[in-house]
């Protein structure tokens, strides 16, 4: 195909990282097929929307997102539009009837097969859905296209859910929890180093469930040894990692492995025993608490983020109190609040004592508003100390400024660091001492 017959392709992913791996699989699978990839929706002739239905927030952002893109075919080149992801595994025939704007549908398992779709939709104006049975997982053999800054990425090691919290649809949409094989990961992770990727974002729906699957000796700790080994790759970063799944030698390796950020990711939910029991959560409230007194004995500089649910079914005055006094206790570095979604297909959307949507925003205000003042002193206990920062180019308020994120914070969901002396390129890790914070934002001088 010459290059003035090129399709153009554009991608807009909506959701999580683990989304955010899907798409750039199809991304690579374009370009290998000799398709144009362009970031302007305006000059492409097909454009691809991998959506997410988690919450009713997120599938409200797909079909806005679907509505304002269907626009393109009539003000743009557009020729070809694409959903893709949850929001048609979950809700196929309703799209279909809703949305004659899209052209096709494609669900969780079939987005490998996005170059071939595309094939067989030629020659057709019929709307093509291609939904089968969400039980696919990828692997290195397939190629893939970052679309994050060329110093970090994610490592999706498994797919699907198997914990079946009474409150989540990802079990329906993704399927059982399926790990994907060991050796397959290295040989992934070693291409992303070898095109300059420093930092590893390690996920999936539940980290520490990785290996429980396979017949070998595969484990959590056994990939981060693995990982580790990997000559150029500087830091390795732990997501979602549930609390009944983190044991010792986890924690051990954590705090021993120079190349593990001290930085972990645990979400509970909540606090209160009588919801934890609702929501199908295997932790208790004292399992929690001791599970963080012994993370923070054993590695003292840990950054620990968490993530709540408010307004769960039958969460009474005294079971918020509980939250907001566990909060207040523990004080995490980061922390992220969700209203509950009642989501059609899962046991709690049954559950009587259902919590009106006024009282779910009180609560989510109340709990970001005592979470912003702890936040700002754990930020103000860090002055004076040093930290790593990886370098990702100027501030977008002035071009005075290099900003950067430490090893204590995560892609996209943490905040930044603002470097107000001292020269780096993007992409270094460099030595920084903080000199002020805000809330969530650190300030500091790079250290010669």
């Amino acid at each position: 195909m010459s290059e003035k017959q090129k399709q153009k392709v554009s991608m807009v992913s909506l959701g999580c990282p683990k989304n955010l791996v899907d798409a750039e699989v199809m991304l690579g699978v374009l370009a290998q097929q000799d398709f144009e990839i362009t970031t302007n929706e305006n000059d492409a002739d097909v454009i691809i929307i991998n959506t997410c239905s988690f919450i009713k927030e997120a599938k409200q952002e797909s079909i806005d997102a679907i509505l304002d893109l269907a626009e393109r075919k009539h003000d743009g080149r557009c020729h070809t539009l694409i959903v893709s992801g949850c929001l048609p595994q979950r809700y196929q025939e309703e799209l279909a009837r809703e949305l004659p704007e899209v052209d096709i549908f494609i669900g969780t398992g079939d987005y490998p097969r996005i170059a071939e779709i595309l094939a067989e939709k030629e020659g057709t104006d019929e709307q093509l859905r291609y939904i089968g049975d969400p039980d696919y997982i990828y692997d290195e053999s397939l190629p893939r296209l970052n679309s994050s800054p060329a110093w970090y990425s994610y490592l999706k090691i498994g797919e699907g859910c198997s914990n079946c919290c009474s409150y989540c649809i990802i079990p329906q949409l993704r399927g059982a929890y399926r790990s994907r094989p060991l050796d397959s990961l290295v040989a992934e992770a070693e291409k992303l180093v070898s095109r300059g990727v420093k930092e590893l974002n390690i996920i999936s729906q539940d980290i520490t469930r990785y290996g429980s699957d396979l017949d070998d000796s595969s484990n959590l700790e056994a990939l981060i040894r693995r990982l580790a080994a990997i000559p150029d790759l500087r830091w390795i970063r732990l997501l979602y990692a549930y609390p009944d799944g983190i044991t010792d030698s986890l924690i051990e390796l954590i705090r021993d492995e120079p190349k593990v950020c001290k930085y972990l990711d645990i979400p509970i939910q909540h606090i209160s025993d009588p919801v934890l029991k609702r929501m199908k959560r295997r932790s208790s409230e004292q399992q929690i608490r001791d599970l963080i007194v012994k993370l923070r004995h054993e590695i003292p500089n840990i950054a620990l983020r968490t993530s709540l649910i408010v307004g769960f079914p039958g969460e009474t005055t005294e079971d918020f109190a509980s939250l907001m006094q566990f909060v207040e206790q523990i004080r995490f570095d980061r922390l992220g609040v969700f209203c509950y979604s009642r989501e059609e297909g899962t046991p709690a959307a049954t559950m009587p004592e259902q919590v009106s949507e006024r009282i779910k925003r009180e609560r989510y205000r109340k709990l970001m508003r005592v979470q912003a003042r702890l936040s700002f002193r754990r930020n103000r206990d860090l002055i004076d100390k040093t930290e790593q920062v990886i370098v990702e180019g100027y501030s977008e308020e002035t071009e005075l400024l290099l900003k950067g994120r430490s090893s204590r914070q995560a892609p996209d969901i943490d905040g930044q660091v603002y470097i107000t002396a001292g020269n780096a390129n993007v992409g270094d890790i460099v030595t920084l001492r903080i000199t002020d914070s805000s809330d969530y934002d650190l300030i500091g001088e790079i250290v010669d």
